[in-house]
């Protein structure tokens, strides 16, 4: 029983690891001209699709609008969050062999801080794509922005616009829950 936070902290953080494996972020574009969807996946550290043409067909739907290629080479994030994440399984490690409330609640406002600031990014991302768009696009429409949405379902003229997380995404949030879990464990091992 004294060991069950501990090994809640150690599941939490190798939960983060599920990253790797699992896109984290999900963006689904409808249109009647796309009736089964275009479905762009979102990794830690690539962009992808549910084809191996995802990425050219967003990229030419932007073109007529007049947003950016999305280049995943061009996309910082995708080169050093994965950093990030191998830090925090590490302190997670650390702090779970550790095994001090403390050393829980540290790991748990650092994985927030990150999912928080990941988000606000993933939004301003997101913003820069939808407004800035170039004054040669082909298809003009004064003040109209095409961001899709951070989180729920848009609609972008013909397009429905759904973002959500995905399966490695909810293993983020599973890691925050068992750490809280683990943290509350702990504390009540005090008592």
């Amino acid at each position: 029983m004294k060991r069950i936070p501990q090994i809640l902290m150690l599941l939490g953080t190798l939960c983060l690891l599920t990253l790797f494996v699992f896109p984290m972020w999900k963006i689904q574009l409808f249109a009647p001209q796309y009736p089964d969807g275009v479905t762009m996946y979102i990794w830690i550290n690539k962009l992808g699709g549910d084809s191996p043409g995802t990425l050219q067909n967003v990229n030419i739907l932007n073109h007529y609008i007049g947003m950016k290629y999305i280049e995943p080479d061009a996309i910082p994030e995708l080169k050093y969050f994965q950093w990030i994440i191998l830090g925090m399984v590490g302190l997670g490690v650390a702090a779970a062999f550790w095994n001090k409330r403390s050393g829980f609640l540290i790991w748990l406002i650092l994985l927030a801080l990150i999912g928080i600031l990941g988000m606000y990014d993933f939004y301003l991302w997101e913003y820069d794509y939808g407004h800035n768009l170039s004054p040669k696009a082909p298809i003009k429409i004064p003040d109209a922005s095409f961001q899709p949405p951070l989180i729920g379902t848009k609609i972008i003229l013909n397009f429905v616009a759904k973002s959500l997380p995905h399966t490695g995404g909810y293993f983020f949030m599973l890691s925050g829950v068992l750490a809280a879990v683990a943290w509350w464990l702990k504390g009540k091992q005090k008592s």
